[in-house]
């Protein structure tokens, strides 16, 4: 099956708007092209720590809806026409030209997988949901993942250092806290290595989902693992759900600038003597983080790296 393909060109700053006026008409979906750069925030939500540089905002937006080729899109097209007319006289929403063209029918959901396979990280096997375990590595350890479209895979060197950091630390009595958890691939590598509980954070509804269908798929009891949606860096409920001097191990793999001002919070959560495993740092920012660690009072134990990314081991010592 193919689909028939409309771009519709307006304004960037009305493109909210013009989206919601779509929406109302019986546009199911729409596919957004602008060069809006990304708010602070934005960023601060993304696992990574340098962004490329994007070209210059030109104000112009291009809004993509699908229709399927055997059905007769004219009653829609007509109603979105008819909606943008009235919208016009209440505001500039550019030329709001629609152009057509056919696109593939794809699994918009699925398709990425065919960019992730099993993997190892040492000696520890990771494998996506979709692929099976060869014979040869069944007495390994095995972390079944299915990150799903919101998170990482664990193919990233800063995931791979932080679990390089949980296979030295872990043992049986540790509870762990997983500050952006994500799909839960680091809490799930420490349940296997021996911990005895998990606590994860994250700002992503999505994750609470993630990890539960993660922890399943990894036959992990769901109870050995506990998730809590909110931002521990500034929201006393969170910290008071999360508890105090109560965790072993600290894993957080995240922006180096959300790292730095989590860390002098998140020295409250730990055990005397207890670890803080960093990572999502580039390398020009390792100093940065270091120097946030001996502020709060941690004694920094190891820095290591891989390829341009490092991860900062610590202790707290009183």
């Amino acid at each position: 099956m193919k689909w028939n393909k409309y771009t519709l060109k307006t304004r960037s700053e009305v493109e909210d708007i013009v989206i919601s006026t779509l929406a109302d008409v019986g546009v199911e979906g729409v596919e957004i092209e602008d060069k809006v750069p990304l708010t602070e925030s934005d960023k601060k939500q993304m696992f990574v720590d340098i962004l490329p540089d994007g070209p210059a905002d030109d104000g112009i937006a291009y809004l993509n809806f699908y229709v399927e080729e055997d059905q007769d899109p004219q009653p829609l097209l007509d109603r979105v026409k008819e909606a943008l007319e009235e919208l016009r006289i209440f505001m500039d929403i550019g030329e709001c030209t629609i152009t057509e063209s056919q696109t593939e029918d794809k699994d918009w959901i699925n398709n990425w997988k065919q960019y992730f396979h099993q993997f190892y990280v040492d000696d520890i096997l990771i494998i996506p949901s979709w692929e099976d375990v060869k014979p040869e590595d069944k007495d390994k350890m095995i972390i079944h993942i299915d990150p799903g479209t919101a998170f990482g895979t664990g193919m990233h060197e800063t995931t791979q250092l932080c679990m390089r950091q949980l296979k030295k630390y872990v043992n049986k009595d540790t509870q762990i806290l997983d500050v952006g958890t994500g799909s839960g691939i680091l809490s799930i590598a420490a349940l296997k290595l021996g911990a005895s509980h998990a606590v994860g954070t994250d700002l992503d509804p999505c994750a609470i989902s993630a990890v539960k269908e993660n922890l399943e798929a990894n036959d992990v009891p769901v109870t050995d693992m506990d998730m809590i949606l909110g931002n521990i860096i500034d929201d006393k409920a969170i910290q008071d759900e999360v508890g105090y001097e109560k965790y072993d191990i600290v894993v957080a793999n995240i922006l180096a600038d959300v790292l730095i001002p989590l860390t002098p919070v998140i020295l409250h959560q730990m055990k005397k003597g207890g670890l803080y495993i960093t990572s999502g740092i580039i390398d020009d920012k390792e100093e940065s983080v270091v120097a946030a660690v001996k502020a709060a009072g941690l004694e920094v134990l190891e820095v290591t790296h891989q390829g341009e990314w490092v991860s900062v081991t610590a202790r707290k010592i009183g």
